[in-house]
């Protein structure tokens, strides 16, 4: 579904038109999707006086790989960390399968995986021990966790790095480990923030293969991203949010409308300008003195040792 909601008020959820005999532009709010595997109405996040989720509407089907999108600030990840369980909102409704998270967290988080930031783990422990942790964590017996890690380590190309400290991981491998953390318990839904930041082509084709693999098993796969090659690549769905809202939200084809998804990105939340006119950032065009050259005869005084 592709959703083109009008400018509203803060915290008014998305509506539809509800003719009656008194109002016959009256407005209904419409009601979380039971059947999908998010369903956002009217989130709202404030940050002091910087509103951040404005109230926002969407819903993420069942089995879909869905891009989450938008320039810096359009509060992705403030409505992630909201879905998730990780930061209250202050108004509106968020369902996971259709329950609402914030009726019981617990819950909500059992049925999820999330990708911690690299400096959200415990680095001191090695990458098969946060693993093993991770899952046990989730209640899940030591055997089984065991046997989990070492087919995640294997399926990351991380065995030989086992026991190794992630303190001495690189930054791909560090974000190769954090995505096997939020894999472990084997979640209907993963949400991935930047999941393919800093990491390798291969390595970047081969979690691709996981993921799809895991949503064509069912599962759903939430993945914010500035990258929108990847994102046309990879996604069945996308949304484009900017200012807390947003803008348009379908399948890939949808969104993109007979477009390049970056052209149409880059229609809907506008900001591109002409390149500023630095007349100083010339790639060294600028005529430089030669070395041997004496100074000026109003040179101050020191300047010739300064050259």
């Amino acid at each position: 579904m592709t959703y083109d909601i009008p400018a509203r008020s803060v915290g008014n959820p998305p509506a539809v038109p509800s003719p009656s005999a008194s109002d016959p532009v009256a407005y209904v709010p419409v009601p979380p999707d039971p059947h999908a595997a998010v369903s956002i109405r009217g989130l709202v996040k404030r940050f002091g006086e910087k509103i951040a989720v404005n109230g926002l509407a969407l819903d993420i089907p069942v089995g879909s790989f869905y891009g989450l999108v938008g320039p810096n600030g359009a509060g992705k990840t403030t409505t992630l960390n909201m879905v998730t369980g990780l930061l209250r909102p202050d108004a509106g409704t968020a369902m996971i399968l259709g329950a609402d998270v914030w009726d019981d967290v617990n819950r909500a988080k059992r049925v999820i995986g999330v990708m911690p930031q690299g400096d959200q783990i415990f680095d001191r422990l090695t990458g098969l021990q946060l693993l093993v942790y991770a899952g046990m964590l989730r209640g899940m017996g030591r055997a089984e966790v065991v046997s989990r890690a070492n087919d995640l380590l294997a399926a990351f190309d991380l065995t030989d790095d086992a026991d190794k400290m992630v303190a001495d991981y690189s930054a791909g491998m560090t974000k190769k480990i954090c995505l096997a953390s939020a894999m472990i318990h084997s979640p209907r839904i993963l949400v991935l923030d930047e999941p393919f930041e800093s990491v390798d082509p291969v390595s970047s084709a081969n979690l691709r293969d996981i993921l799809a693999e895991y949503a064509a098993t069912g599962g759903t796969v939430i993945i914010s991203s500035h990258v929108m090659a990847l994102v046309e690549k990879m996604c069945t769905h996308v949304a484009i949010v900017n200012a807390g809202q947003v803008c348009a939200a379908g399948t890939v084809a949808q969104v993109a409308a007979g477009e390049d998804l970056e052209d149409r990105f880059m229609q809907l939340v506008g900001g591109r300008h002409e390149a500023a006119k630095l007349s100083w950032l010339d790639g060294g065009a600028s005529a430089v003195p030669a070395p041997d050259a004496a100074p000026a005869p109003d040179a101050p005084a020191g300047a010739e040792a300064l050259r």
